[in-house]
């Protein structure tokens, strides 16, 4: 079942669910509200073809750069952003990253494919923002860009894999 804000809030309060930094107006009807950090990682080197197999390494053809000034995400243009807030969840919440619908209505996408934040992680949450829209788009940082929607799992279980520690791109 998905956390509504009192749930949320009691659950921030017993110290489960740890969102650093965060304002008390970041969580939302049955969200927490998350900012872009100040760095971005864009494609910028490698092969004209990238192969999608399992030995894949996004950081072989990406770099990363400082979001100091907006950064124009041209159509079609995908990026990786990262939250300012850490989420560090027990290990029977999980979560689902969801873009917020003043932007999306713009055509900005906050995450392709991975959406799912698993239970028991703690790091910052990387974002797969792209551009759908027929025009370019100007990102700030510090924007309150995306959510997080909390719910309940059945059991308990602690992510530790590849991404379970990253506090960077």
């Amino acid at each position: 079942m998905i956390l509504t804000r009192d749930v949320i809030l009691d659950e921030i309060a017993r110290g489960r669910v740890v969102v650093e930094p965060m304002a008390p107006d970041q969580v939302g009807p049955a969200s927490i509200d998350l900012h872009l950090a100040d760095e971005i990682r864009v494609l910028s080197s490698g092969p004209p073809v990238i192969d999608i197999n399992d030995e894949a390494d996004f950081r072989a053809v990406t770099e990363v750069r400082p979001l100091v000034e907006p950064y124009v995400l041209q159509p079609g243009e995908t990026i990786h952003g990262i939250t300012r807030e850490r989420i560090t969840l027990p290990g029977d919440i999980g979560g689902w990253l969801e873009g917020r619908s003043r932007f999306a209505r713009l055509g900005l996408m906050i995450h392709v494919t991975a959406g799912f934040v698993s239970p028991g992680v703690s790091n910052r949450q990387v974002l797969e923002i792209s551009n759908v829209s027929q025009r370019p788009l100007a990102v700030h940082p510090g924007t309150r860009l995306c959510q997080i929607v909390l719910q309940r799992c059945e059991g308990s279980a602690v992510y530790a894999g590849r991404f379970a520690t990253q506090d960077r791109l």
